[in-house]
Formats: structure tokens, sequence, C-alpha cells
């Protein structure tokens, strides 16, 4: 089995003891426990409806104070020496696309290279009408969206025309660190355009929230063929997924459990492991426990 990235998704501020100065500290102790890099949600503003989450129980209430994820990467960045910077998910089409290049360029330049961008669409209208943006072309923005970072974030001057975001011989510097870019996820199920916002603009995929083994092995293999068919090396696809939650003796939540009840996803291909800190409960005890859980795992990597 391939060493799997451990990545700590940082919780939401609203949670005890995750007021800013506390989520770079869980940056910092992440970092020495041996996990790969953190994750951070995003949320512009709330509305009133979360009842309507596609995905179970939304169980922030709306006063939540979500912070703005790449001024929190920055922060971290600024107090780690290593650690990967991601989020999950960026909501894509809230942010005018070049100004999200040259916002993520510079957070990826300042920390060395170390941003890499989970990104999807959103599920909640109340944050496209407070931004006079329209719910129903996010899918276009967020293709449209990403396409123009690559295209700012390679050779100069760049230009780049879709039916949402159009501009010619424009400079946008700092670059990313890597001559790739930054590297790209795109969340969510594998339809036909999901497909091909990954072959044709990401690196990888994180499946939707719930998805099983089997659906996502499934995918790993198709998009792998895409790959392949594509003329890009298959072996680079990278596979974010959210560990399947372990629970010890007591039936509380525990990383050891979760690691070895995961183990079923790296075998289908995942290669990142997304740890969400709030189902942990005790902070302290989880990350003061976690760097000896992480060294016997001995298939995590760096």
């Amino acid at each position: 089995m391939s060493p799997v990235k451990l990545t700590l998704r940082l919780p939401i501020a609203s949670e005890p003891g995750s007021d800013p100065a506390s989520l770079l500290h869980i940056a910092q102790r992440a970092e020495a426990a041996g996990f790969s890099a953190v994750s951070i949600s995003d949320h512009v503003v709330m509305g009133p409806h979360a009842d309507r989450y596609p995905w179970g129980d939304f169980v922030f209430p709306p006063e939540a104070p979500w912070y703005e994820p790449l001024t929190v990467l920055a922060a971290v960045a600024a107090a780690t020496t290593r650690l990967g910077l991601t989020t999950g998910i960026l909501i894509v089409p809230l942010r005018p696309a070049v100004l999200l290049a040259k916002w993520a360029a510079t957070v990826d330049a300042i920390s060395g290279g170390r941003l890499e961008l989970g990104v999807g669409t959103g599920w909640q209208k109340e944050e496209f009408d407070a931004l006079g943006i329209d719910h129903a072309d996010r899918g276009q923005m967020l293709t449209d969206g990403i396409a123009a970072c690559r295209a700012l974030w390679g050779s100069d001057p760049a230009s780049c025309q879709t039916s949402t975001v159009s501009f010619s011989d424009i400079w946008c510097d700092p670059k990313p660190v890597s001559p790739g870019g930054i590297p790209v996820l795109f969340s969510g199920t594998l339809n036909g355009r999901n497909l091909r916002r990954i072959v044709e603009l990401g690196d990888g995929w994180i499946p939707i929230m719930g998805e099983r083994r089997e659906g996502i092995a499934a995918g790993i293999v198709e998009l792998r063929r895409r790959f392949d068919a594509a003329g890009r090396d298959p072996a680079s696809l990278r596979v974010r997924s959210t560990a399947r939650v372990g629970r010890d003796a007591d039936g509380a939540p525990d990383l050891a459990a979760t690691l070895e009840r995961s183990r079923v996803l790296v075998e289908a291909g995942v290669t990142d492991l997304d740890i969400p800190l709030t189902f942990y409960g005790d902070q302290e005890r989880f990350l003061d426990r976690a760097e000896a859980v992480i060294a016997a795992a001995g298939w995590i990597g760096e």
C-alpha cells in the first residue's frame, strides 16, 4: 500500500477552543505530530436555510464565524515550516477569477509552494444572491474560474476567453512556486462535466461526502483511464477523501481506529485522508496522542 498523506481539517471557529489563535496552535501541533497538511472549509455568508444542505444535517448555526480560508492559510504558513495548506472546499464562483488567481499565488509564494486548492461550486443559494451572482451559473463559473487561474499562473502576458471570464494580454505576478501552478482538486460527483474539469484543469478529485468505497474505487479507475487517454500520468492522480471515523472500545471517536477503518480507501487508490478534528471531542487529547498513532500506522507519508 502506497504511503498516504494525512490532512487535519481545522475546526469551524464557532467550536470550543477554535478561535483564530487556537487555529494556529492546532496547525503547529499538527505539523509536529506528522500530519502532511491542514485543510479549512469555506462559507462567505450564511442564510437561514441550512436545512437545504444536501449531505445530511448541517450542524453549525447561521451566526457561526467562518474565517476566510486563504487568509487563515496565509497565517498558518507564517506559523509553520513544512505543513501543506489546503481548502476543503473553496467556493470558487464566489470570488472573481482574476482576484482568486492573485490571492492564491500570493499565499503559495509566501508559503514556499505549500498551497493546494480543493474547489467546488457550493450549495447555498443565499451566498450567491448576496454577491449578486446567479446560482444557476455556478458550475460554469467554477470551470471558467480555474481556467482563468491556470492562464494567469502561466506565462505572461495571459489571455482567457470563456463565457464568464474574459481578459487579454495581462500580467499577474507573483507566480506560484511550481511551474505547473497550484494543485487543484475538484470536489463532487463524477458526472461528465466534472470528469472533464479534473482531466483538463485539475490534479485530482475530492469525492462527494458520503460516497461509498465502491463508488470511490470505480471513480479512480475511470479517472486514471481518462488521464492516460489525455497523455497524463495516471499515477499522478490525487484523490482526497474524508476518513471513515473509527471508535474505541468505549464508543468514542479514535484516530487509530479511524486510520485502520480507512485502509480500505487507501487500498482503493485514495492518496489523501482528511481527518475532521470536529469529530474528535477533546482537541488537545487528540493532538497529544496523534504523533504516536501516526508513527505506529507506518503507512502515512509526508
